[in-house]
């Protein structure tokens, strides 16, 4: 098949990694897939450098922003509908809010031409979400509805995204299929050796003896680091050696450094900046316990990494943590509760034993449902299944 991605930028993040895994894998099975994306835009890094000398085509269009701008979305729109025009795909698969609702409106307007066209969309993660304005999230609940009447197939990166889709009256329920974001397993399944381990350790001036809680997201709204540093003002008074690790750039970087200093913390934290994706599994390695607060997101990808290394998760329970994180191997606690974080938190860092439990029983759960085989032979599935259908309704 002829497969066009659209994407609206590639920055360090799950749906970026999910994506560039798709593209790999389908061309390596002898598909022509062309990824189209917008720049990189932001302090969260960019991952341009993992589309080199692959099989699959690039194209970056400059007017593709994430923000809404007329003033870029009108060109950009109008440079999609070229492309694919010049491209004739049989397949148009779009990824995030923005190059979802522009990619589908180009791919219909192109479809009048194409009838056998089809097109699907991933939903990541949700555009609309409690924590905004209300007049902003009715329109983009009204924008998904729009869009989902031109779309063929939707693919969720957790079951909750489907629920939740649908409860907003997004697409119909025969239109989705879960596919857990695939993770290149191998680098995390591969054990680590103790002097690496150690010297990334003396890099971030961490105590070789430390119980190292870290967390990985992007220094933005959202993202709850301002609980784990709420939480960490209990925790280091009744536990001398632990770290918390944030790994991450973003807007709030001084913001939180700030907060953390007025509470007399700043021996206890170490910030990274941003670290290539290749860096994670050493990262995680090196650390006791994955904490993860965030707000909204479809199922983050940092949980089944996590446990992939034999590292036990904790995060707050939205959206698709629960598919991956259970009392066998973590701990889900309700959104913003920073007694429950802190209990857990205590939990972990006072028995290595339940922390090595924990995680071995997380490794053998995730295997299988990330890796990037059982993610792409679903998404293949999907894509013979619309195609068929469209030759049968022919």
């Amino acid at each position: 098949m002829k497969i066009v991605h659209i994407i609206t930028r590639l920055i360090l993040g799950g749906a970026q990694e999910n994506t560039l895994i798709t593209c790999k894998e389908l061309s390596a099975r002898g598909h022509d897939v062309t990824l189209i994306t917008g720049p990189a835009l932001g302090p969260e890094g960019q991952l341009f450098e993992q589309t080199k000398n692959q099989k699959f085509k690039t194209i970056v269009i400059d007017s593709l922003r994430r923000q809404i701008n007329p003033v870029y979305d009108i060109p950009a729109y109008r440079q999609l509908k070229k492309l694919l025009a010049e491209i004739n795909p049989d397949i148009v698969h779009t990824h995030s809010a923005k190059a979802g609702i522009l990619g589908r409106l180009a791919a219909a307007k192109f479809k009048i031409k194409n009838s056998k066209l089809k097109i699907i969309h991933s939903v990541h993660g949700l555009s609309f979400h409690k924590y905004q304005n209300c007049i902003l999230n009715k329109l983009y609940i009204a924008a998904e509805r729009a869009a989902a009447k031109k779309t063929d197939a939707f693919i969720c990166v957790a079951n909750a995204m489907t629920e939740k889709s649908l409860a907003a009256g997004i697409g119909k329920p025969d239109q989705y299929t879960t596919a857990y974001s695939a993770i290149e397993e191998e680098q995390f399944l591969n054990s680590i050796a103790a002097e690496q381990r150690n010297d990334f350790r003396k890099k971030y001036d961490i105590p070789e003896n430390a119980v190292v809680l870290v967390t990985i997201a992007r220094l933005f709204h959202l993202k709850g680091h301002e609980y784990i540093i709420a939480s960490a003002k209990e925790l280091a008074g009744r536990f001398e050696n632990c770290i918390w690790l944030f790994v991450g750039d973003g807007i709030l970087k001084d913001k939180l450094q700030k907060q953390i200093a007025q509470m007399g913390l700043a021996d206890r934290f170490r910030f990274t900046g941003l670290l290539p994706v290749e860096q994670m599994p050493l990262v995680i390695k090196s650390s006791d316990i994955l904490v993860h607060c965030s707000l909204r997101e479809g199922l983050a990808r940092v949980l089944p990494q996590a446990m992939l290394c034999g590292k036990p998760a904790i995060s707050f329970d939205i959206d698709g943590a629960k598919e991956v994180v259970n009392p066998d191997t973590g701990r889900l606690i309700e959104p913003e509760n920073i007694a429950q974080l802190t209990d857990v938190c205590a939990e972990l860092i006072a028995n290595e034993n339940l922390r090595i439990q924990l995680g071995l029983a997380g490794a053998e759960f995730v295997k299988e449902k990330f890796s990037p085989k059982t993610m792409v032979d679903t998404i293949e599935k999907v894509y013979n299944r619309i195609n068929n259908a469209g030759e049968d309704a022919a």
